[in-house]
């Protein structure tokens, strides 16, 4: 999970990986133009995946036609998973829920079963109640959350994912390095 929770927490580390699959390599500007990011936002990225050695700089960079940016060996397994994850949110249509930082972590955490709060908060060390519960919110605005409060004495609150969104929850669960 924990390679999940690093990704996450960059929003475009998972399109930036799932673009630099598609085209097999990228240089800086054509991922601006391509992603819609900001330089900033793209460059703290960058960076954030070259220290968890997913990709790396071109050592032949030079040409104009060279891709400036690499995917490492480890990158490319995360590819693939990075790249169904952005279909799938595109054809969800919850591309910015489900891009912010602890949505695709909370999704993977209840691809199993259903989770009361408090499970679903040990499951995911370094959330806070705060985080947990907007993000909560928000997966359960876009469809992708469902939340069931039991009428038994105390009542408790289960959260699970919908039926549309368990392929989603199970692609999340692919982007980990084993």
């Amino acid at each position: 999970m924990s390679t999940l929770v690093r990704l996450a927490h960059h929003r475009w580390a998972i399109p930036v990986l799932a673009e630099l699959h598609r085209t097999g390599g990228g240089r800086f500007v054509n991922l601006i133009h391509s992603l819609g990011v900001s330089r900033e936002s793209l460059r703290r990225t960058l960076i954030a995946l070259e220290s968890y050695d997913l990709i790396h700089r071109n050592p032949g960079y030079g040409h104009p036609l060279r891709p400036e940016y690499l995917l490492t060996a480890t990158g490319e397994r995360l590819a693939e998973p990075s790249r169904v994850v952005i279909e799938l949110l595109a054809d969800l249509q919850a591309t910015e829920v489900g891009l912010r930082k602890w949505s695709l972590p909370i999704l993977n955490a209840l691809a199993a079963d259903r989770l009361r709060y408090s499970e679903l908060r040990n499951a995911l060390p370094g959330t806070t109640p705060r985080a947990l519960t907007l993000a909560l919110k928000d997966l359960e605005a876009a469809g992708l959350v469902s939340r069931v409060v039991t009428t038994s004495y105390p009542p408790t609150t289960n959260y699970g994912t919908t039926a549309r969104a368990v392929p989603l929850a199970l692609a999340a669960g692919r982007l980990t390095v084993s």
